[in-house]
C-alpha cells in the first residue's frame, strides 16, 4: 500500500495536538476518521507509530523517526503546491556570477514600480545555466550561449571584456591590456560558469590555463598573483575586491548578455524582464 500525504498529516497532527480529539478538531474531521487514517498508515508501514493511553499519546521509537521524515516531506509538498499555485506572481531570475552588473540595483528598484504584482527574486547558482536547468529559477542571466535545443534566449546587452590582475602586478600600471599580452601569462578559467576560454586566442598563441571552481575561487587566485583573468564588465562592477584590479581589454570582442528560459515553459513576465534590462543596457 502506498503512503499518502493525508496519512502523514494525521500523524503529525496527533503528535502536535497530543490527543486524537484535538487532532480531529485541527484537521476538521471526525475523531473516528483520525483513528482510521492512523491505523491505515501503521498497516501500510507494518509498524506501530504511536503509543496511546487514557491520558496521552506519545510516539514510539519508530514513530519519532517517521515523524521527523513526515514533517520534512509535508514541508516539501507544501512548497511544491505553493510553487505550482503561485501562478506567475513571482519571478525568479538566476545568475552564476554577477547578475546584471552595474544595472542590478536599478533593475531591482524599477521592477516593483512597473510590475508591483510580480515579486522579483534574484538567485545566485553556481551552474552554467544560472540555475535554469536545475529548476532554481524561471529565467536566467547568462553570458554564454545556452543550449538552443532546450532554451530560448534574447540578447539584452553587450559588455566589454576586462583583464583582472593582482594589485601589485606590473600590468596594474597600464591603462589597458591586449589579448596578445595575455598569451604569455597563465590564464584563470572557470570551466563551469565562466565566460572565457582559450578560443579567444589563435591556436598557436594560447596562454597556459589554471582552473577555478567559482567566482570566489577566481578572485582569490587573481589576488594571490601569478595568474590573470578575463571577464565581463559586470564582474568589475559587482566584485570590487582589495588586491584585485581590472583593466580594459582593448582588442577583445564584447560579451553578449542574454536572458534565457525553457522552450516549453516560458514565464509570462520574461518579456517584462527583457524589456527592462534591454532598456537599462541601452541607456547605460
Amino acid at each position: 500500500m502506498d503512503v499518502e500525504l493525508r496519512q502523514l498529516r494525521v500523524l503529525v497532527a496527533i503528535a502536535d495536538a497530543g490527543t486524537f480529539t484535538d487532532a480531529a478538531i485541527e484537521l476538521g474531521v471526525s475523531q473516528a476518521a483520525v483513528s482510521r487514517t492512523l491505523a491505515s498508515l501503521e498497516r501500510a508501514l507494518d509498524v506501530r507509530l504511536l503509543r496511546r493511553t487514557s491520558r496521552s499519546v506519545t510516539p514510539t521509537a519508530t514513530g519519532v523517526r517517521v515523524l521527523a521524515r513526515a514533517r520534512r516531506l509535508l514541508a516539501e509538498a507544501d512548497d511544491l503546491v505553493a510553487e505550482a499555485t503561485s501562478g506567475h506572481a513571482r519571478l525568479r531570475i538566476g545568475y552564476a556570477w554577477s547578475a546584471m552588473g552595474r544595472h542590478t540595483v536599478a533593475f531591482q528598484r524599477l521592477w516593483p514600480r512597473r510590475w508591483p504584482h510580480i515579486d522579483l527574486r534574484l538567485v545566485r547558482t553556481n551552474t552554467a545555466t544560472g540555475g535554469l536547468a536545475e529548476g532554481a529559477c524561471d529565467i536566467a542571466v547568462v553570458r554564454v550561449d545556452p543550449d538552443p535545443c532546450r532554451f530560448d534566449s534574447v540578447v539584452v546587452g553587450l559588455e566589454p571584456r576586462y583583464c583582472a590582475m593582482a594589485a601589485d602586478d606590473p600590468w596594474a600600471r597600464r591603462r589597458s591590456i591586449r589579448l596578445a599580452d595575455i598569451a604569455g601569462r597563465t590564464l584563470l578559467v572557470d570551466r563551469r560558469t565562466g565566460t572565457t576560454t582559450v578560443d579567444l586566442w589563435p591556436p598557436d598563441t594560447r596562454p597556459a590555463t589554471r582552473h577555478t571552481a567559482d567566482i570566489d575561487d577566481w578572485l582569490a587566485a587573481v589576488a594571490a598573483g601569478g595568474c590573470v583573468g578575463v571577464t565581463a564588465r559586470s564582474t568589475v562592477d559587482q566584485y570590487r575586491r582589495p588586491g584585485v584590479v581590472y583593466r580594459p581589454l582593448r582588442d577583445a570582442a564584447p560579451i553578449a548578455v542574454r536572458l534565457a528560459w525553457w522552450h516549453d515553459d516560458p514565464h509570462p513576465a520574461a518579456r517584462h524582464a527583457v524589456e527592462l534590462l534591454t532598456e537599462l543596457y541601452r541607456d547605460g
